[in-house]
């Protein structure tokens, strides 16, 4: 662990544990209300509820990287329908960096699968093979792009094999940079007359760093820059490693997440420090407690709120939701997607890969933990959803 990070993770009370009290400590009875009240209580938030997270209603729906269950991902033809779409927060974008210091929405900084570089013979040389968090890794880079050059390339769809008719679209949209995702944040806030909010996350922090392109003073410089760097600014920042949660702890007041992938997963920022810990050991009361001091929230995969038996049906919720609920910290799991593929089997619908199940079984059953909200390719589904279940 470098000092940074040391110093960063001493600091786990003050003006963020203040934060925390001031955005969460009235949702704090949100949380343990009956589902009854819960539902009376998603019904009012947003219309005067509250500020900041308060605002928004529970459970929120995220549209995870846009609308992408229509649209190819990042690109502001996936972000502006998952607005028409009625989600409460969209999640623009994914941020890795340009070889100019830009920042940029992709999910990865490999983007072989996301554009149409592979077409372009002027970058042809630019395909090599990095080791990515400790995963070898071939395709070509952000890093290795200069702004100008990555705006002459055009999104595509990432998993054409689900969604087939998302490759309709391909070509159609260039990709977006952060600052272009704030002012346009700013344009669809006007043109709706309702606050839009956003949930950006830093992409392989470590990695960046050690390449001399850190990604959180430059979030933070362009959050200051747009004066949405407050306590009940309406920009969620999330990140997979939590030292880079700690280090935007420190820059900025926005609200804060930690993203938890499997429970025996490591964050890279704690194997390049040998840190043994894994996520399991973070959603203990412990490990919660210490997020607490420094997160609003954590963004856990389906699988830790309800884990999967070896023939993929549902097993018994765990105490992940109680537990975090307990320490302050709000729930956003990732990821509902329509198609079969990536649902439990129990709701699945035949076999075909890009067929929908009965999804609104299985977000029926996750909402039924008490989660606070939940990322989803298909905003309207969970918009649906979301009605059924508050109307009990």
């Amino acid at each position: 662990m470098d000092s940074d990070q040391a110093n960063e993770q001493t600091q786990t009370t003050g003006r963020r544990a203040l934060l925390g009290a001031a955005v969460l400590g009235a949702g704090g009875a949100v949380l343990g209300l009956s589902g009854t009240a819960r539902a009376a209580e998603a019904r009012t938030a947003g219309h005067g509820g509250g500020r900041g997270l308060k605002g928004l209603p529970v459970p929120t729906v995220i549209g995870h990287r846009g609308a992408s269950g229509y649209r190819p991902e990042h690109t502001f033809g996936s972000y502006e329908l998952a607005l028409d779409l009625g989600a409460d927060v969209v999640e623009a974008g994914d941020l890795v960096p340009t070889k100019d210091g830009h920042l940029v929405c992709r999910h990865e900084p490999e983007i072989g699968g996301t554009t149409d570089v592979a077409s372009h013979p002027e970058f042809a040389d630019r395909r090599t093979t990095k080791v990515l968090d400790g995963v070898p890794t071939t395709g070509w880079f952000t890093e290795d792009f200069t702004l100008a050059e990555l705006k002459t390339l055009r999104a595509v769809e990432r998993i054409p094999a689900n969604r087939p008719h998302n490759t309709l679209y391909d070509g159609r949209w260039e990709i977006p940079t952060f600052e272009e995702v704030l002012r346009w944040q700013d344009e669809q806030t006007r043109k709706r007359g309702k606050q839009v909010w956003i949930y950006p996350e830093t992409k392989h922090p470590t990695y960046f760093r050690k390449l001399g392109l850190g990604l959180e003073e430059r979030v933070a410089k362009l959050l200051r820059k747009y004066g949405k760097d407050g306590r009940n600014s309406p920009v969620i920042l999330q990140s997979f490693e939590p030292g880079s949660i700690q280090r935007l702890n420190r820059l900025v007041d926005n609200p804060l997440v930690v993203l938890l992938s499997s429970a025996n997963s490591r964050p890279y920022d704690f194997v390049e420090a040998n840190d043994p810990r894994t996520v399991a050991d973070l959603i203990t009361p412990k490990g919660l407690r210490e997020i607490a001091g420094y997160a609003q929230g954590i963004g856990p995969t389906l699988d830790l709120v309800i884990p999967k038996k070896a023939d993929g049906t549902l097993a018994e919720p765990t105490t992940l939701v109680s537990d975090a609920h307990k320490v302050g910290l709000i729930l956003h799991p990732y990821t509902m997607r329509n198609e079969n593929p990536f649902l439990p089997a129990e709701y699945r619908k035949g076999t075909a890969a890009d067929a929908y199940g009965d999804v609104f079984g299985a977000f029926k059953k996750y909402f039924a933990t008490g989660i606070d909200g939940v990322f989803t390719d298909n905003a309207d589904t969970g918009l649906l959803a979301r009605a059924d279940f508050l109307k009990g």
